[in-house]
């Protein structure tokens, strides 16, 4: 039995669980969460995860007062309520909700491009839909450069660890795509808040 009144399943590697991992260290929760590391894949879910989230997926948070809680958006809500950490301030919410969404949009194109690849032989993979993928993704990044870039400064939030989450995860495993070409002000951003310390902590090996 844990003697910490919550349980995060997590996985180090996955981008959704990261953003959790970090958002437990920056609002100063992470000494009241055990993090249990689980392996799996869509087609070998892990018993663990579906018995906290039929869904299978993670991060799941599980709490002594209710029902375990996912996916990563609703986890870091619940954290930053908890802490009272302002990371979804009144002012600029929308903006704040929005950026996390475009964050989490490149991370699910991210991870579908990995699993395209991990989950079905030579021979059934395709690779348009694999770039249709990455189309994806690299709208994304290029909004974020255009449009995005004010709302990634100042005092922290969760847009600003949930977009630095996502490009770490491009790094992990799309670093030969160099999402950094083209989009000077956004990887010198990502440069400077990958020195957090947690980001620093949390970077997958």
């Amino acid at each position: 039995m844990s003697a910490r009144p919550l349980q995060l399943y997590h996985s180090p590697a996955s981008p959704f669980a990261r953003k959790a991992v970090v958002t437990l260290i920056e609002t100063g929760l992470a000494d009241e969460v055990d993090l249990i590391d689980t392996q799996a894949t869509p087609t070998a879910p892990d018993p663990r995860r579906v018995a906290v989230n039929p869904l299978g997926k993670i991060p799941a948070l599980v709490r002594p007062d209710g029902p375990a809680v996912f996916d990563s958006r609703v986890i870091c809500r619940y954290l930053d309520a908890r802490a009272g950490a302002g990371l979804y301030p009144e002012a600029g919410l929308w903006d704040v909700l929005t950026l996390e969404a475009l964050a989490d949009g490149i991370m699910d194109a991210a991870v579908l491009m990995v699993y395209e690849h991990r989950c079905r032989p030579p021979e059934g993979v395709s690779e348009p839909w694999v770039e249709a993928q990455w189309g994806k993704a690299t709208r994304a990044i290029d909004a974020l450069e255009d449009r995005w870039m004010p709302h990634l400064a100042g005092r922290l939030t969760m847009a600003q660890i949930a977009v630095a989450c996502a490009l770490g995860y491009l790094d992990l495993r799309h670093s030969g795509r160099d999402w950094r070409r083209g989009r000077p002000a956004l990887a010198a951003w990502e440069s400077r808040f990958a020195e957090r310390p947690a980001m620093a902590a949390t970077r997958p090996g």
